[in-house]
């Protein structure tokens, strides 16, 4: 008796803090669907007086004369160029880290461990400073480019430290049979690499659909805004804000990020489980 009181405490306090996470995205849907009268007059109710289908069709309109169907190509676009960056930059530069005899190796995976600590506040005036002199301000380059040049230190340790756990006698063999330093890289060492790919992929994807600051600091033209700052056009502190169609657009936006974590959980799970064992 004792061990099924303890059993059902512990579940019962596991679903009341599940309910609270997961409140405010309920509290968020609800409210989509409520007349803007109703949003912040009736907020502890998760049922609307009546269904306003109305606020995702003026949501999907956009503002501006922009609809936010633009803002979704755009983020669209910027998240799978920087998924794809990452993926490369982080399995060649982790490869080369993790298999490679060069000089300067353990100084430079230092620099790379210090990166990880580095707050971006404290590079983000020199970056704006240098895209600025290249005529990159108000296009996708600061955005893509640094991720196919090894700007994102966390998953190049991510995967150093999987191939590291990976038997360098395949490495000898595949050399044996005639295989070069990329073919190991692309033939050997690859294949045996997906949850850990997998884990920078979605987390990639995850980041980079939900970032604000940067686009925020590099466009101004609206037409290329991401999804983030399309947001941001409903909201305007100095006249009214479209609570409804803001709710109703943010709710939109958490759908891709909802699908590819239901879908995905088990990989991310198993990379990052095996990559904390090996090493």
């Amino acid at each position: 008796m004792k061990a099924n009181a303890g059993s059902a405490i512990y579940h019962l306090f596991v679903i009341v803090c599940g309910f609270l996470m997961i409140y405010p995205i309920l509290w968020m849907l609800a409210s989509s669907l409520k007349p803007g009268s109703e949003i912040f007059t009736n907020v502890a109710s998760l049922i609307p007086s009546r269904l306003q289908w109305d606020n995702y069709l003026v949501g999907w309109r956009g503002a501006g004369r922009i609809s936010f169907s633009t803002f979704f190509l755009n983020s669209t676009f910027v998240t799978l160029s920087v998924m794809l960056g990452c993926l490369l930059s982080a399995s060649l530069v982790g490869f080369g880290f993790a298999r490679l005899q060069f000089k300067f190796r353990s100084i430079l995976f230092s620099c790379l461990l210090v990166t990880m600590m580095l707050p971006g506040q404290v590079t983000l005036i020199p970056q704006y400073i240098l895209f600025q002199k290249i005529g990159w301000v108000n296009t996708y380059y600061p955005l893509i480019v640094p991720s196919f040049i090894g700007g994102t230190p966390f998953f190049i340790f991510l995967m150093v430290q999987f191939y590291r756990g990976i038997p360098r006698e395949l490495d000898e063999a595949a050399v044996i049979d005639g295989c070069t330093t990329f073919g190991v890289w692309r033939r050997i060492v690859l294949p045996l690499c997906m949850p850990a790919l997998t884990t920078v992929a979605i987390f990639s994807f995850l980041w980079t659909w939900d970032d604000f600051f940067a686009p925020l600091i590099y466009l101004n033209d609206p037409k290329l805004y991401t999804i983030a700052l399309g947001l941001r056009l409903f909201s305007d502190p100095s006249t009214k804000t479209e609570w409804g169609p803001l709710l109703a657009m943010s709710t939109l936006t958490l759908i891709p990020q909802f699908v590819i974590f239901m879908v995905f959980q088990k990989y991310i799970v198993q990379g990052i489980a095996t990559t904390g064992l090996k090493g």
